[in-house]
């Protein structure tokens, strides 16, 4: 019997980390105590917003009238091949270092820059951070991908205020994850990805549990 191998791809979320300047830390309590409940249980609440930790952006992030978190394919979140980009220290990836576009149709691409390597320190927030130029994401949207993530805290320049990748790509019904971890020990092909967020309606971006698997 084959045994699969299992990659968690994603950051855990926990109480006050930052996951971005821009956006509030996450907060959790206890609703329900152990001893309030007579049993064994306990309830929490978590107060978060959809950008925290490792998370999915749904086309309606940037387009009123496209899919919500609730509305997404789940072709698109479930079981999809996955092509590694391997772009390890770069600044800028570009439609030349995603390859052939051949091995990028219909895919989950997911761009391994290294950058997770600095989760958790101030150097991870810099906005010099790894992102996807103009010309890779018409490439991506050209090869019909399934899905983009990156192991960056964005997959957008900085310094573009149009951002270009997230409305090119969700403009074509492309999800998008960020801040992915644990790419370098998935292969270039043979796995397949699933990232599934809470289908919350009227809402654009999730944490999700990434899991790799080959």
């Amino acid at each position: 019997m084959l045994r699969r191998v299992v990659v968690d791809l994603s950051h855990e979320i926990v109480a006050g980390m930052l996951t971005r300047a821009d956006v509030p830390s996450p907060h959790l309590t206890v609703a329900v105590p152990r001893a309030a409940s007579g049993v064994s249980f306990e309830i929490e609440s978590l107060t978060l917003v959809g950008n925290t930790g490792t998370y999915l952006d749904a086309p309606y992030h940037c387009h009123e009238d496209r899919a919500d978190l609730a509305r997404l394919p789940l072709e698109r979140l479930v079981g999809v091949p996955i092509t590694v980009v391997r772009a390890f220290g770069r600044d800028a990836v570009t439609a030349l270092d995603l390859g052939d576009p051949e091995r990028l149709w219909g895919r989950a691409v997911l761009v391994h820059t290294g950058w997770a390597r600095h989760w958790g320190t101030p150097r991870y927030l810099n906005l010099d951070c790894p992102h996807l130029t103009a010309g890779a994401v018409d490439a991506l949207v050209d090869a019909n991908a399934a899905l983009v993530g990156i192991d960056s805290v964005r997959i957008d320049d900085p310094a573009d205020p149009a951002r270009t990748a997230h409305a090119r790509l969700l403009g074509a019904d492309i999800p998008i994850i960020e801040n992915l971890t644990n790419l370098e020990v998935v292969p270039d092909t043979g796995s397949r990805l699933t990232a599934l967020p809470a289908p919350v309606r009227a809402m654009g971006s999730f944490p999700v549990r990434a899991v790799a698997v080959h």
